[in-house]
């Protein structure tokens, strides 16, 4: 099904050679239900790869999804483009009268730095609050997710010298299990 984007997003054309189907804004696509609405905080530092990467995911759904580009009101990012960010994000104050089905909060490279001393880290936490009842579901990544947990629980921040949790290979045990039907026995 199409994700529906904001017009004129580079994230177009990647899309489009990868057979993902694209709507603007302005388009209008027949569907039995509205599309689901979808924000993106992205503080990832290339902004238009994170655009796609997560557009890519969303486009191979089976619905049709509004993807709503959002950033920190009060952070000027260093690696996109002033023009990119004026011409599809939207600021957080602007949008936080709105409701969203899902919204997913990227990762952002300041894991070594202490939350609180994140200069955009009063924001996030008036933001993960806001995600508890203007939003269905949110989906936090990397170290979005890390801020989460440090924000609802209080988990602190533990330096590792290697990745802990992730992607990683792995091997079924019992292959037969009904939670891995379907499994190769690696995967």
């Amino acid at each position: 099904m199409p994700i529906r984007i904001p017009k004129g997003l580079p994230a177009v054309s990647a899309l489009e050679t990868e057979g993902v189907t694209v709507v603007d804004e302005e388009s209008t696509v027949y569907q039995y239900h509205r599309p689901l609405r979808v924000g993106l905080l992205n503080l990832m530092p290339n902004k238009i790869s994170t655009e796609i990467q997560i557009a890519r995911l969303l486009g191979a759904t089976a619905l049709q999804v509004e993807l709503t580009l959002v950033k920190i009101t009060n952070h000027a990012p260093k690696n996109t483009p002033t023009e990119h960010l004026v011409s599809f994000y939207h600021d957080w104050l602007d949008v936080k009268a709105q409701k969203f089905d899902g919204f997913v909060i990227t990762g952002a490279p300041v894991e070594t730095i202490p939350f609180e001393e994140v200069s955009y880290w009063d924001e996030l936490a008036s933001i993960f609050s806001w995600t508890q009842t203007n939003v269905h579901s949110c989906f936090n990544i990397c170290w979005g997710a890390q801020a989460a947990m440090h924000y609802f629980h209080g988990m602190p921040k533990y330096a590792l010298n290697e990745k802990a949790f992730g992607v990683f290979r792995h091997h079924g045990l019992k292959i037969d299990s009904p939670y891995l039907k379907g499994f190769f026995r690696r995967f």
